[in-house]
Order: C-alpha cells, then structure tokens, then sequence
C-alpha cells in the first residue's frame, strides 16, 4: 500500500519530467502581476500532481498554487507549488523546484523538494531527519551572524516591502555578515538552510505552498522556523524566518522592525 511519502516522491519527480520538458522543449510565459509570471508548465506540472495524489489518495484536499484551492483545515491536507521559482524557469535559469508537503490535521508529517534539472532531491519526514540525494543533512553550527551566509527573498511588491526588505539586509551586514543570497526559490532557500549552506533565510511574503515542505526539511535538520516577528507559522501568507536555530534571536532583532513598520504582526 502507498503512503503519502511514497506518493509524495513519486508525484515531485513525474512533476519534475513535466518541467524538464518544457525546460528543454519551450512553453509560454504569462504575467499574473509585475515580476510575478505563470507558464504553461507550472499548470501542467499541478495537473499531474494532482492526478498522482487523486489516483492515490481521493479524498485528501489539495492546496497547489494554479488551479488546486483545498481546505486548509482538511484532515489530510497537501500543500504543492508545481514549479517554485517560476522567473528563474522563464529565463531558463536551472534553479527552480517542485514542492510537495503532506500534513495531517496541519501537521507536516513528510516534504519533498526536487530539482529535476540539478537533480537535487531534499526529502524531510517528521520524526525521521532530513536528506538530500539520500544522505542526513543537518544545519550548520555558526553560533553568530558573523559567521554566517543569509539568504533572503524578494517578493512581487517594487514599494514598501521592497524598502523593508533592504532595511533588513542592511541590518544585517551591520552584524557583519559574510553576505547574502538572493536565488529567488523558496524552497530551495529553506534546503540551503538545512543543509547548513546558509546560516538563516527570511522573506516578509509567501505563501504555504512556497514553505510547507522546506519548513519541515529546516526543522528535522535540527532548525527553528518561525514568522519574521517570532511567531509559530500559520498556514496562510506570512513572512518567514528559518535559521540553525542558534542565530534566530539575533536574526530576530534585524528583521522583525522593517516588517512590523509595514503594519504586519
């Protein structure tokens, strides 16, 4: 018998040949709002996620970022983003993911983040650890920003949030950070953190689908996720903070002003 972990491995690497597809093969690009784009082959790659967790498991509700609008407070819940990173995708830059969560009564029991061009696969089950391409993976040690590489995250807003997030990162470097990254995928962000290649990651705006799965590869790699004002995530748009955990509070005191001036909690 199949079991979410199995079905979600299965259904991120069809989504993966899906994507690699029209990687290689074209597709067409459409924009949703400014720098926030859509392409044929993130909605072709929900589909066959879709039709994948259906086939397996027809009464769990679905939450996917195109055409899947689930109830959040299902029993069975799965949380995907058939393509994260869909700029990097459209400027055919190989650094782009399928993100797949599957909570139970809200609860993130296993995520899987796969990268079908690098083949890259970060796959989290609660209780079990965190691997990439099979092997244990564990946040890094940096006891202090000082030590650390942060990665960041931009989102489609050129106004407010944009200026808070340039607040923040200049915060940082006054802690004098080795520097920052800038991606422009969540999921893979939150896997760097995991695997101890960044110190911290924060981003004032994403959605489940962008976090659900890396949240939980962060924490069973021994991390601490929180909200950018320290609060416990809620399954709804926020703002994020992931860290090896012996950084959060001090990364806590760099990003949590610029994000509370924008009137957020």
């Amino acid at each position: 018998m199949l079991t979410p972990y199995d079905v979600a491995v299965c259904a991120a690497q069809e989504a993966g040949k899906v994507l690699a597809r029209y990687f290689h093969e074209g597709f067409e690009v459409r924009n949703k709002g400014v720098a926030d784009l859509v392409t044929d082959a993130d909605v072709a790659a929900e589909r066959r996620i879709a039709e994948i967790i259906r086939s397996a498991f027809p009464d769990h509700a679905i939450l996917g970022e195109e055409e899947n609008s689930g109830d959040v407070t299902a029993e069975h819940l799965w949380v995907i983003d058939p393509l994260d990173g869909t700029t990097n995708f459209a400027h055919h830059i190989p650094h782009f993911a399928v993100s797949i969560a599957y909570l139970h009564h809200g609860v993130a029991q296993c995520g899987v983040v796969w990268n079908p061009i690098r083949e890259d696969l970060y796959i989290a089950r609660r209780g079990l650890g965190s691997t990439h391409n099979g092997k244990a993976i564990h946040v890094g040690s940096q006891q202090q920003m000082s030590e650390s590489l942060i990665g960041i995250g931009f989102y489609y807003d050129r106004g407010a949030m944009m200026e808070a997030t340039l607040a923040a990162i200049g915060a940082c470097f006054r802690r004098q950070i080795h520097g920052v990254r800038r991606f422009g995928t969540a999921s893979l962000d939150l896997a760097h953190v995991a695997s101890g290649l960044y110190g911290a990651y924060f981003e004032y705006q994403l959605s489940p689908w962008d976090y659900a799965a890396g949240q939980l590869l962060v924490e069973e790699a021994g991390g601490r996720v929180t909200t950018c004002t320290g609060a416990a995530m809620p399954l709804k748009k926020t703002s994020i903070l992931a860290s090896n955990g012996q950084l959060h509070d001090e990364m806590l005191a760099n990003v949590r002003e610029p994000y509370v001036g924008l009137g957020r909690d």
